[in-house]
């Protein structure tokens, strides 16, 4: 009950998960994520279906983990919200790592858009 708590879904501790929207779902499977207490997490998409206050809370989860000591690496296709939420970017492209980088030395790679600094290191990359 206390990592469904910490997820958001407290009430709904009962219910079948069929019955969860997609947000809901994503909180459970963060909660999944979260049993045992685990020094690494890799969450994939983790904002997909999520409202924007499950986004701010997904955000602010995800930090606090961080600040806590865990590793947190986040797969992502939304640049933006990376911008807000990583401290290090791994960059990967063609099935190599391309970069290993802060979020403010790629972002100053692309003229202080972390964006145009993304697409200059993938460019080509297929």
């Amino acid at each position: 009950d206390e990592v469904l708590g910490q997820v958001g879904l407290a009430d709904a501790a009962g219910r079948r998960a069929g019955g969860f929207s997609l947000g809901m779902a994503q909180r459970l499977g963060i909660a999944a994520a979260l049993l045992g207490d685990p020094g690494v997490l890799l969450l994939d998409e983790p904002v997909n279906g999520l409202d924007p206050a499950g986004v701010r809370w997904i955000r602010d989860l995800i930090r606090s983990l961080a600040a806590r000591g865990r590793t947190v690496f986040v797969s992502s296709h939304l640049i933006s919200e990376m911008a807000l939420t990583a401290d290090r970017l791994l960059v990967i492209g063609g099935g190599r790592l391309l970069a290993d980088t802060t979020v403010g030395a790629l972002t100053a790679r692309g003229g202080g858009s972390l964006e145009e600094g993304f697409f200059g290191l993938t460019e080509g990359i297929r």
